[in-house]
């Protein structure tokens, strides 16, 4: 496990990777909660997504934000983070192209940097999509009908940040199932080892 930088859009961006013992099955790049509310890519969940993809194979990543951290810039409501994440992501598949051509890409994010792979991926086209707890509130998020059977969201039902039934009423139109953990909240305290179990679940094919 590395620290680096990447060049983007609005400066340089601060970067974890590390690397699967084994030949890599795939690129896992992962988003952060909201930076004006504290979240940085060292939060549990994170770190928790971060670590359950490398353990999965992937090539994971995990990056700041442009004004979170040692990123430059300043924070822009979700999109130029965008950006950020197309940057990340661009620059890994550069890094890692000789592998097997491009290989697999995961996108995965909680709250705030679920909303933003939301909008990543219609640029980026993953082979699949892990969301935690993804915010969609005023988010105008593109069908995800193409990668929809790759794509898992969790939701906890204690929610208070994004209530369950408005992650549902979401859904619903993309016929998208959800993954409720009954008792959990929004930052999933004392269900993280859940979490990763879901995941590696999901993902073991």
């Amino acid at each position: 496990m590395h620290k680096f930088f990447i060049d983007g859009p609005a400066g340089r961006i601060e970067t974890i990777l590390a690397e699967p013992q084994t030949s890599p099955r795939g690129i896992a790049v992962i988003a952060h909660p909201h930076p004006l509310h504290g979240g940085t890519m060292d939060n549990k969940v994170v770190y928790t997504l971060f670590n359950s993809t490398l353990e999965l194979g992937f090539i994971a990543v995990k990056f700041n934000f442009r004004g979170t951290g040692e990123s430059e810039g300043i924070f822009d409501n979700g999109i130029g983070e965008v950006d950020d994440v197309a940057a990340v992501t661009q620059a890994v598949q550069n890094q890692f192209g000789g592998h097997s051509g491009k290989m697999p890409l995961l996108l995965a994010g909680f709250s705030f940097g679920g909303g933003v792979q939301l909008r990543a991926a219609e640029r980026l086209n993953p082979q699949s999509l892990i969301l935690i707890a993804p915010s969609i509130q005023n988010t105008n998020t593109p069908p995800l009908h193409e990668i929809r059977e790759h794509t898992l969201i969790i939701h906890g039902d204690k929610d208070d940040i994004i209530p369950l039934n408005t992650m549902l009423d979401w859904a619903a139109p993309y016929s998208l199932p959800i993954v409720v953990i009954p008792g959990a909240e929004h930052f999933f305290h004392g269900n993280l080892t859940l979490l990763k179990r879901i995941i590696h679940k999901f993902h073991k094919t």
